[in-house]
């Protein structure tokens, strides 16, 4: 009597463990159709700031800067992202492409691109960031990297000739590229004393938390694009 008691709990309790195998393995499989894998076994996606000052956070502490607060402000949207910082401060468009391979790692999923202030304030002729621009974006898609373009515009003082230049390199590049462009870096925060360091041009902490207001929608949106 005992044991065909032992017995019978044994093959239930093999009978049950083949059931969860099979339940587990065909769950698996399901996953793998529908393309969806769990979180916890994604990597999380890295996207590069690349560009000058406004990116590297001048001034700033590490996590005040551009990069550490849009990663936060995405992870608060659910995005499991790192946002690495590829700000050198001073650095111009030519600065820009002489380092562009090296300061993008592999595994890299998409850039934003934000350079031209320094071209701006030399009084470079437009169509020297123009061409850097372009040889970047034209780089970049060989690389196959998506690219979010963040504009830059010229101060009203250099008259309106070269203003006319320098504000149309972004809107034209990005039309011609295909790539989603945010038209103005500063918007919202240049000119405006309490969202500026004393020189007047850098975003202080809260210029930044405004910046990453206005962009973390924009780059969500293209991120959800992402292949």
């Amino acid at each position: 009597m005992k044991l065909t008691y032992v017995l019978d709990a044994a093959l239930a309790m093999r009978a049950s463990f083949l059931r969860l195998r099979r339940n587990v393995a065909i769950g698996a499989i399901s996953i793998v159709l529908s393309g969806q894998i769990p979180s916890a076994y994604a990597d999380p996606i890295k996207v590069v700031a690349f560009g000058d000052s406004l990116t590297a956070g001048y001034l700033l502490p590490q996590d005040r800067g551009f990069p550490a607060v849009l990663e936060r402000e995405l992870k608060m949207r659910g995005r499991d992202i790192i946002v690495i910082n590829g700000g050198v401060s001073g650095d111009t468009t030519a600065d820009g492409l002489a380092r562009l391979d090296w300061t993008i790692p592999e595994g890299t999923a998409a850039i934003l691109l934000e350079l031209g202030a320094n071209d701006m304030l030399r009084g470079l002729d437009p169509s020297i960031p123009r061409a850097n621009l372009r040889a970047m974006l034209m780089h970049l898609k060989s690389r196959k990297l998506p690219v979010f373009l963040m504009g830059m515009k010229a101060q009203r003082n250099f008259g309106p000739a070269y203003v006319t230049a320098f504000d149309s390199i972004y809107p034209d590049l990005a039309t011609e590229f295909k790539v989603p462009l945010y038209g103005f870096f500063l918007e919202g925060v240049a000119g405006d004393p309490g969202l500026t360091l004393q020189d007047g041009l850098h975003p202080n902490a809260a210029g930044v938390q405004k910046i990453v207001s206005l962009t973390a929608p924009l780059v969500e949106e293209f991120l959800a694009k992402l292949p």
